[in-house]
């Protein structure tokens, strides 16, 4: 480190200023990593310049090769490890390097978890301003693989043959999965099978320029609680050839299926689902359960991919909403309501407010099937609806907000100063957007606690379940 500074102060210029940071395409570098970025890159600095590299780790000294240059950062492709970091291990994954679904399995387990606490702690040190954000550990699994229960393949045609993955990361070449170790067995024996059979009856994949062919999407779900499956296939017409067939043979060889659904998207679109959707064989939906909760997961209808994961997030929630009995309880964005249903046992009632009116309705469903008359839901904006309750006397003691990546809208933060509720448990999926919104809420609040939670391990997602208390 003193070489290292040593050099940086002799290349300064006379008059003290730093010299400004030339960085070219194709240009090479030695780096040591700082730390790991959003997206699970490692981040280095040539010269102060922040540069992005792609499958390096934090302590590691790196040989890397210059890809992009912007104004405030460059992005580099690791070409050699000098200094190899103790948590890199070997991926499992065959085919790691080419598909965009994990981005650490590189990683020893243990360090992935320590560095998602890192980034939290980095977020809030940044964005929100505290010197000591209160973040807890996060908490792990025992068994990080075989967790994701659904899988969402597109299918092509490669050689001849019939092909169904991810697109590999900054393309359009899509990576064949034929094994995933992220996915539960179910969906990826689902996937493979309904590949096979595919093929052999030559029902014709969709072809993105030419937009001819039928099936664009394959998706396999399973519940984790009753063992039940389900597969979709996404088209790109109305009509399936030689769909009879299809549905036997899939029947015969996958015995543990109970719903064969069609999904319909004709559109030139990246949107997976379209608007119509008709069950082929079987039911329309699979049972799952949830703790003591349980829901009928139709072909589009939103579940956590990983229940185990799910379950320790809802009970921190709980732990940091620490209901007596007597709270209301305001659950934003609250989607098809299954945190709000987690919550009703332990409150005096909870509200639900929900901007998509087909959500909102599964919610209703969800709440009636789970006996929670003390749940209601509504379609609104939470910043419209919660201030008009208040004005009318219904005030909230306790606020659950979990949004997209995006964060809070400014109005909602607006409209939660002025209502003003005892606590707020925010639920977040993005460590950057948690912490601005937190900074904005700490002109009243008092964050008391954070604890991350790895909903997805051998990425670089991490949720977070944080606690405000009113000042």
């Amino acid at each position: 480190m003193k070489s290292s500074a040593k050099q940086q102060k002799d290349f300064r210029p006379r008059d003290g200023k730093q010299p400004e940071t030339k960085l070219t395409v194709g240009q090479q570098m030695t780096l040591t990593i700082k730390s790991l970025g959003i997206n699970g890159e490692g981040i280095g600095y040539f010269k102060r310049k922040i540069v992005f590299v792609d499958k390096a780790l934090p302590g590691e000294v790196i040989h890397a090769q210059v890809t992009e240059v912007k104004e405030k950062y460059a992005t580099a492709r690791l070409l050699k490890v000098v200094e190899k970091s103790p948590a890199r291990t070997k991926a499992p994954c065959p085919v790691y390097e080419e598909c965009g679904g994990c981005s650490l399995q590189h990683m020893d387990y243990k360090a992935q978890l320590a560095s998602k606490q890192e980034l939290v702690l980095e977020s809030l040190r940044k964005y929100a301003r505290l010197e000591t954000p209160p973040v807890a550990p996060t908490i792990g699994m025992d068994n990080p693989w075989g967790y994701r229960n659904k899988a969402q393949f597109q299918v092509g045609k490669r050689d001849g043959k019939l092909v169904a993955g991810l697109y590999q990361t900054g393309t359009h070449q899509l990576v064949d999965l034929e094994t995933c170790q992220v996915q539960h067995e179910a969906t990826t024996a689902i996937v493979r099978t309904a590949k096979q059979v595919i093929q052999e009856l030559g029902i014709p994949v969709y072809e993105e320029r030419k937009r001819t062919g039928v099936i664009r999407t394959v998706v396999a779900r399973v519940a984790f609680a009753t063992g039940e499956t389900q597969l979709t296939l996404v088209t790109a017409t109305n009509e399936i050839p030689r769909v009879k067939e299809l549905v036997m043979e899939l029947r015969s060889r996958l015995p543990e299926l109970v719903s064969i659904v069609q999904n319909v998207n004709a559109q030139k679109t990246s949107v997976i689902f379209g608007d119509t959707t008709r069950e082929l064989w079987g039911r329309p939906y699979i049972a799952e359960k949830l703790g003591e909760l349980s829901f009928d997961l139709s072909a589009r209808a939103f579940f956590q991919l990983n229940p185990e994961q799910t379950h320790k997030l809802y009970d921190e929630v709980k732990k940091a909403a620490g209901l007596t009995g007597s709270e209301l309880l305001l659950d934003l964005y609250c989607g098809t309501g299954t945190i709000s249903l987690w919550l009703a046992p332990f409150a005096r009632e909870v509200r639900g407010i929900e901007l998509i009116p087909e959500a909102v309705e599964d919610a209703r469903k969800n709440a009636e099937r789970n006996q929670a008359a003390n749940a209601q839901f509504h379609v609104g904006r939470a910043e419209v609806l919660m201030p008009k309750w208040a004005k009318q006397g219904v005030k909230p003691d306790v606020v659950v907000v979990d949004p997209p990546r995006t964060g809070l809208d400014d109005a909602l933060i607006r409209s939660l100063l002025e209502v003003m509720p005892k606590k707020i448990v925010y639920v977040s999926c993005n460590p950057s957007t948690l912490a601005k919104d937190i900074g904005k809420l700490l002109a009243k609040y008092e964050l008391k606690h954070v604890q991350p939670v790895d909903m997805f391990p051998h990425t670089a997602h991490v949720e977070c379940v944080s606690l405000l208390k009113l000042k």
